[in-house]
C-alpha cells in the first residue's frame, strides 16, 4: 500500500495523496483537517504500523523513509516503543485504537460498576488479654472461651489453617490485634501506637495494609493472610465463617494487593501477582488507599471493541475502553494508576492496562470499579483479558 508522508517541522505526521487519504479513512485511520478535509493527520505509532504490518511505502519530504527513520523523531518519548507494540496488537486483532485526544470532556457511559454485598459489622465487645509478640507481629489468647472470636467472627486461627481443632491457643496477625484493641476492647500488653509504630519497623507499608484492612473489616468483610497467593490478604464476603460447607471447608474467591499512592512498583511483579490470582481461579483486587491528589492522568488510546461478534468502530459506536500501555521493566507509582483510573471514569470507559514484555508480546487487564458503600478508598477488580 502507497502512503506519501510529509513531515512538518513540528513533529505532525500527514497524508495529502488522495488515494491513500481514502484507503487509511475506510481502515480508520488518522485524523482529517484542511481545506475540505483533503488532508490526513496520523498518530506516529499509525504510520509506523502502516510500515511494520501493512508494507506501506512511506516518504518523508519525497525520500523513502524506513521504520527507524520515522522512529527516531519519537524514541526520546516516554515508553514509545511500548506503546507502539500495544497500539500494534490491538489493531492486529482487528480492532480500533484511535488518539486519546478525540475524547476530549466526553463521558461515554460505558463503565460498568460492580457492587460488592457489604454490611456494617456487629462490633463484639470482648474483655480477653492478649500477649503480643512484636518480633512476629503477632499476639495469643489462651482463654478457652475466645473461641467465639473465632466461630462467629473469624478473628484469628486455631491451631493450622483447617485445622482448627489442633490446640488451644488463639493467634491473631497484627491486623487483627490492632483491630480488636481499637474497636472491640481487646487488652494488649502495648499500646495500639506503639504496636503500629513497631510494625512499620518491621515493614513500611504496614499501617498502609491495616487501613486497607480496617476500612473492608468494617464492611463486614473478612480478611485473612494472602501469602500463599503472592497478594496481602485473601477476602470474604460478609456472613464468611471458618466452617466446614457441606463437608468442603470455605474457600475465598478474592485476594487483595494494596497499593498505597505513595508506593511504586515493578509492573513485572505487580503484573505476576494477577497472574498468580489468575491461576488458582481467584479474582484479583486492587485497593488504592491514600489521600487524592489531583495530577495530571496519562493515557494513551481510546479502544473499541466488539459487539455480536462484530467489530465496532468510530462511525458508528462509541469507544468502550481507554488504553494505558506500559512496559514490563518500568516501574508505576500508586498515585499515576490511581489517576489513570479516575481519568477512564470521568470518560465512561474501563482501563484496559496493556504491558509489552522484552519479546514485545502484549498482555491486556481489564479494571473494573468496585462500588463499596461507606468505604473511604477505592476497590478495583482486575482480570486478565484475551480482546
Amino acid at each position: 500500500m502507497g502512503v506519501i508522508v510529509e513531515r512538518i517541522k513540528d513533529g505532525t505526521i500527514i497524508v495529502t495523496d488522495p488515494s491513500s487519504v481514502g484507503s487509511l479513512l475506510k481502515g480508520f485511520f488518522g485524523s482529517q483537517y484542511g481545506e475540505n478535509k483533503s488532508r490526513l493527520q496520523l498518530m506516529p505509532e499509525e504510520a509506523l504500523y502502516m510500515l511494520d504490518v501493512r508494507n506501506a511505502q512511506c516518504t518523508n519530504n519525497n525520500v523513502p523513509a524506513t521504520f527507524n527513520e520515522i522512529a527516531s523523531y519519537y524514541k526520546d518519548q516516554d515508553k514509545f516503543l511500548a506503546r507502539y507494540f500495544c497500539y500494534r496488537d490491538w489493531r492486529d486483532r482487528g480492532i480500533i485504537a484511535r488518539n486519546i485526544a478525540e475524547a476530549e470532556n466526553t463521558d461515554y457511559g460505558r463503565s460498568p460498576v460492580i457492587k460488592y454485598p457489604s454490611q456494617d459489622f456487629d462490633l463484639p465487645k470482648i474483655k480477653y488479654n492478649a500477649l503480643y509478640f512484636p518480633d512476629d507481629l503477632m499476639a495469643v489468647i489462651d482463654a478457652e472461651d475466645a473461641k467465639i472470636l473465632y466461630d462467629n467472627y473469624w478473628f484469628g486461627q486455631y491451631g493450622t489453617y483447617k485445622a482448627k481443632k489442633h490446640g488451644s491457643l488463639l493467634k491473631l496477625d497484627a491486623y487483627e490485634s490492632l483491630f480488636l484493641a481499637k474497636h472491640c476492647g481487646l487488652k494488649l500488653d502495648i499500646s495500639s501506637t506503639k504496636l503500629l509504630k513497631a510494625a512499620k519497623q518491621r515493614r513500611a507499608d504496614f499501617e498502609a495494609l491495616y487501613d486497607v484492612y480496617e476500612d473492608l473489616r468494617l464492611r463486614g468483610f473478612v480478611l485473612k493472610t494472602g501469602f500463599k497467593f503472592g497478594t496481602h490478604f485473601r477476602l470474604y464476603f460478609p456472613g464468611a465463617k471458618p466452617i466446614l460447607d457441606q463437608a468442603e471447608w470455605m474457600h475465598s474467591k478474592h485476594v487483595i494487593h494494596v497499593f498505597p499512592r505513595d508506593a511504586k512498583m515493578l509492573i513485572s511483579e505487580w503484573a505476576r501477582a494477577i497472574r498468580v490470582a489468575h491461576g488458582v481461579k481467584k479474582t484479583f483486587i486492587l485497593a488504592i488507599p491514600g489521600k487524592k491528589r489531583e495530577s495530571k492522568a496519562k493515557l494513551d488510546f481510546l479502544l473499541y471493541h466488539r459487539k455480536h461478534g462484530n467489530a465496532e468502530n468510530p462511525k458508528e459506536h462509541k469507544p468502550k475502553f481507554v488504553m494505558l500501555a506500559l512496559s514490563e521493566e518500568e516501574e508505576i507509582g500508586g498515585q499515576d494508576l490511581a489517576q489513570a483510573i479516575a481519568r477512564s471514569r470521568q470518560l465512561g470507559l474501563d482501563l484496559i492496562l496493556s504491558i509489552c514484555d522484552r519479546e514485545t508480546s502484549i498482555t491486556h487487564y481489564r479494571v473494573k470499579r468496585i462500588d463499596l458503600p461507606k468505604s473511604q478508598f477505592e476497590y478495583y477488580e482486575i482480570e486478565w483479558v484475551q480482546p
